[in-house]
């Protein structure tokens, strides 16, 4: 099959060592932040934070949230261009929801007089969630789509990335307590370019199992 996506997902793979001389430039990381944005969700409810680790400072904060556990992704947070962690609201309530309203209220997507009756949308969000008010493991789905929507537009872009679901979300909650303000990051997202000499996966063949074992036509 010969489609520029296609070829542009046969190249991508998880890389593990980085070319630390390389940075990603501010045209792409435009392109890449706004596809961020843009990421679908139910019921458009956007539940989640992005927290892109670019400075110094903020590189050292990251690289000692693997101070107990996970050592082997460490060396991805300073010899990667960039680290961005996805970050979901584990308790999403109608007041989140009512930002999103509103905002469609601002966009003319809905009418103001509607806006009560768009609530009933929030049906979705009350069927995930506990007698505690937690709905993490919703929130959390929905981050994981723009996760999956990021590697895309990496691939397209031609830069290189590392999901790292091996981090400490514990302790990164506790060095980034002041970006996160109550969000929860589970999963990571290192970006930059490969190290052409070093990076032992980039010249393995891609795996997959066969179509017909996960497609079927009916």
């Amino acid at each position: 099959m010969t489609h520029q996506i296609i070829t542009d997902l046969e190249t991508r793979y998880t890389t593990k060592k980085y070319d630390s001389s390389k940075r990603v430039s501010k045209e792409d990381l435009a392109i890449i932040y706004k596809a961020m944005q843009l990421s679908a969700s139910s019921i458009n409810s956007q539940p989640w934070k992005f927290i892109v680790i670019e400075s110094d400072e903020a590189k050292q904060r990251m690289f000692d949230t693997f101070e107990n556990k996970f050592q082997f992704n460490q060396h991805h947070i300073k010899a990667s261009s960039h680290t961005i962690l996805f970050a979901q609201n584990p308790a999403y309530t109608r007041e989140n929801y009512a930002r999103v309203i509103d905002q469609d209220i601002a966009v003319n997507r809905t009418a103001e007089e509607n806006r009560e009756r768009s609530f009933g949308a929030y049906a979705f969000v009350d069927l995930n969630t506990d007698e505690t008010g937690n709905n993490e493991a919703w929130t959390k789905a929905q981050t994981y789509l723009a996760l999956g929507n990021t590697l895309h537009t990496l691939a397209r872009l031609g830069i290189d990335s590392t999901t790292m679901e091996g981090v400490d979300s514990e302790l990164i909650g506790e060095l980034f307590a002041d970006e996160l303000d109550g969000y929860v990051c589970d999963v990571a997202l290192s970006i930059g370019y490969r190290h052409e000499s070093e990076d032992y996966n980039q010249p393995l063949p891609k795996s997959r199992l066969a179509m017909e074992e996960v497609l079927q036509v009916i």
